[in-house]
């Protein structure tokens, strides 16, 4: 694949405009029928198979409005101690709202409490419209089924509600299903400011300002389009619509990530003489192969999602591929175009001198045998650390933020404050049990009996029976709070033990759904399917590391590592979002669960990124062993050869994802925190303390592998050393200005003509010395 590579890199080098060109003709073709054709994202929580799915289903098959989306529209006078039994221009400004309400395109229904408020308040508060106090009223929306709406939707409701606040004597607020699904967070200045901290980071590490600017000029491109195209995939899989916020996360990580080490390896060459097509094509034929083995190994995992078997994962998953997959083809064909096109200049505009890279390689040398002579210290005092930061995962409580953890700035927020305030905590979540009556209607009173006996149920609303469907709906309320463990308990109780007794054997049955069921379910599923897809991952990525570097105890390692950095990253979300331990510093208002798929998606995101480095660091140290049969010696000199890179790729990375931490979502947060303390760990303590020690302490026995099986093995040359046989220019020039700047080895070519230039050895990335 390396020569392969080596051709395409060369051809977008000496062809920059062509190869550009058709970038730019294929991102405004994505973009425009994105414009004129994408469909809008959508959240679902579908999970085929679980019980709250199935009561969905019934709704469906009977035609059932409650089958559709929902918005709950909240509204209390704005007047302390008034209240809708006592006040007349309460109960017109109510009628007002509800007016408008019913004007809106796709409501189907919208529930009255007006009407019940004149003619009897008591049976107001019966319903569940009026608090039993009088000062909240409920306005429930319902619209079609959410396959049939669109953000226009909801712009619409909130166009009304505009419209209704003017002059009202009422506070009205709203959220639910329709908020839930198409109200997207926008860009925060954190995000911007991740990004800022990026280029800061290329700048310090190329110390060139044109060099900054072509990784973050290809991973803005290859952005732009795999996020413009997830619209155009809508209408394949349904995209939930955080989907294209966490692939710009990892996007622009990863693409920013696998430029750098492009970049650097690019100047190298430079720095070596070698012209700059060549360069580019050796660049792409070496580190980038790397690039394409580490990002598919990225895609695969995130793929590999679809072992959970929840469909919105698995969209989610596809969906980011995408943008990882266009991060690599940028990094393969874009990027050799502009390191073209940028030429010799490569290294103008610069911000300090050259020379640098001995002193820092100096350094990381003298740290790596500091570390060979403390092996077992820090062999056990860094493995300590990691145990006590994944210590935490013992609590780890799956759910999804509701509307209660928005930010009090949100209609939302305050209208579920609202509720819970009118008419208690459960109120916000209701359950809803649905029953197929299989030609027994009369089961229904007794199913209402023992539900509303049941300790964890608040209250049941008269149930609502389609004779003609044969269903029958009973929304309960729960005593506690939607978030609240105690609240699914009380699901899982009324499946195992109250409907079951009632139903017994007969045709009938009854199923509980809404959305607290909804999302318990979901977390059960996880739960279920993540040791498989851990273990998936885990002996996918054994077995690539086994084939790249013939071992069997570097892969094995390599994969404990990796869990305990991970693992690490579970604790610290824990230890923030569940605890609370230094909420108020990335703006989060209460603590929260951990969304039911975050620990699934991140572990995906984090394996297939850590992959990178490993594969980066080991590369070098398994070349020097072979070289020298020191392993010891190799450790050492493959850190030193290659800490600045991960380093510098690391800080990349936790700028950008720490970036998103900032951000109002709770969602977006955790994958923010949680992949920067990933990486963080990954790529300081793990890449730079443990796996220099613990391989000296194994010594030989790192590169030992059978040999029947490595007789068995293909052999895979990840780090293109097959583009040490490529044919280049043997007799080009390092023009004057072009030395050791930034990452890379101090080596360059003095002359300045071709008559006295230093020639190049096809047959070896080395300077031949005359």
């Amino acid at each position: 694949m390396s020569s392969a590579l080596f051709r395409i890199g060369r051809s977008a080098a000496r062809h920059p405009w062509r190869v550009i060109g058709a970038w730019a003709l294929v991102a405004v073709v994505v973009v425009a029928a994105s414009t004129m054709l994408g469909r809008d994202l959508e959240d679902t929580f579908e999970v085929p198979g679980v019980d709250s799915e199935r009561a969905l289903d019934l709704l469906s098959s009977a035609g059932s409005d409650r089958a559709g989306s929902s918005a709950r529209v909240v509204a209390t006078p704005s007047e302390p101690g008034t209240t809708f039994f006592d006040d007349d221009g309460a109960r017109r400004d109510l009628a007002a709202v509800r007016d408008r309400l019913v004007r809106l395109g796709g409501a189907l229904a919208v529930a009255d409490p007006v009407a019940m408020l004149t003619d009897d308040p008591d049976a107001a508060v019966a319903s569940g419209l009026v608090s039993p106090d009088g000062r909240v009223a409920l306005l429930d929306v319902r619209y079609r089924e959410i396959s049939e709406l669109d953000a226009r939707d909801l712009d619409e409701l909130r166009t009304a509600l505009t419209e209704v606040r003017a002059g009202s004597s009422l506070q009205v607020e709203a959220g639910g299903d329709l908020f839930f699904t198409f109200d997207e967070p926008e860009t925060g200045p954190g995000e911007v400011g991740g990004l800022l901290v990026a280029v800061v980071v290329l700048l310090v590490a190329f110390g060139s300002v044109v060099a900054m600017g072509l990784p973050i000029g290809m991973a803005l491109f290859g952005l732009a389009l795999g996020v413009s195209a997830m619209s155009l995939l809508a209408w394949v899989i349904e995209v939930p619509s955080w989907a294209p916020e966490i692939a710009g996360m990892i996007g622009l990580g990863v693409g920013i990530d696998y430029a750098l080490f492009l970049v650097t390896r690019h100047r190298d060459f430079l720095h070596r003489g070698i012209a700059v097509a060549d360069a580019a094509g050796r660049a792409v034929a070496t580190a980038g192969q790397a690039v394409v083995f580490a990002g598919g190994t990225v895609v695969i995992a995130i793929l590999g999602l679809g072992v959970a078997g929840i469909p919105f994962l698995t969209a989610a998953g596809v969906a980011v591929s995408v943008v990882v997959a266009v991060m690599v083809v940028a990094s393969v064909t874009l990027l050799p175009a502009f390191l073209g096109l940028a030429g010799h200049g490569i290294d103008r505009f610069g911000i300090h001198r050259g020379g640098r890279g001995s002193g820092v390689g100096a350094r990381w040398t003298r740290w790596g045998r500091h570390v060979s002579r403390h092996a077992w210290p820090y062999a056990l005092g860094v493995t300590g650390v990691l145990l006590a930061l994944t210590a935490p995962v013992l609590a780890l409580d799956l759910g999804s933020p509701d509307e209660g953890s928005a930010p009090g700035s949100r209609t939302q927020r305050r209208a579920y404050d609202l509720v819970a305030e009118g008419f208690g905590p459960g109120a916000n979540g209701p359950l809803l049990i649905v029953v197929d009556l299989a030609g027994e209607p009369a089961i229904v009173d007794p199913l209402v009996g023992a539900i509303v006996a049941d300790p964890g149920v608040e209250s049941v609303a008269s149930p609502i029976v389609d004779d003609a469907a044969g269903i029958a709906t009973i929304v309960a309320q729960p005593t506690t709070a939607p978030q609240d463990d105690a609240t699914f308990a009380t699901v899982e109780r009324l499946r195992a033990e109250v409907l079951p007794v009632v139903v017994g054997d007969g045709p009938a049955s009854a199923h509980v759904g809404g959305s607290t069921a909804n999302v318990g379910d979901v977390a059960g599923r996880v739960t279920d399917r993540l040791p498989l897809f851990v273990g998936s991952v885990v002996a996918l990525s054994f077995v690539l590391l086994m084939l790249v570097f013939r071992s069997i105890l570097v892969p094995l390692k390599a994969a404990l590592l990796n869990l305990l950095s991970i693992g690490a990253a579970y604790g610290v979300l824990v230890m923030v979002f569940q605890w609370g331990w230094g909420e108020e510093l990335i703006g989060l208002e209460s603590t929260v669960p951990i969304v039911s798929f975050v620990p699934m998606f991140m572990f995906a995101i984090v394996f297939g990124l850590s992959m990178d480095y490993e594969v980066f660091l080991l590369s070098r140290v398994r070349e020097e062993y072979v070289a020298s049969g020191d392993n010891d010696g190799a450790v050492i000199a493959g850190l030193a050869g290659t800490a600045r890179v991960i380093t510098s790729a690391a800080l990349i990375m936790i700028s950008v994802f720490g970036g998103f931490v900032l951000g109002d979502d709770p969602t977006t947060k955790m994958f923010g925190l949680g992949l920067a303390v990933a990486i963080a760990v990954d790529a300081t303590i793990v890449r730079v303390v443990l796996v220099p020690a613990t391989m000296t302490l194994m010594g030989d026995a790192n590169w030992w592998l059978p040999a029947w099986l490595d007789r068995l093995l293909p052999h895979v040359d990840v780090d293109g050393a097959a583009a040490s046989a490529l044919d280049v220019d043997p007799t080009v020039v390092a023009p004057s200005g072009i030395g050791s700047a930034g990452i890379g080895p101090d080596v360059a070519a003095t002359s300045t003509s071709p008559d006295d230039a230093t020639p190049i050895d096809p047959t070896h990335d080395r300077v031949v010395v005359r």
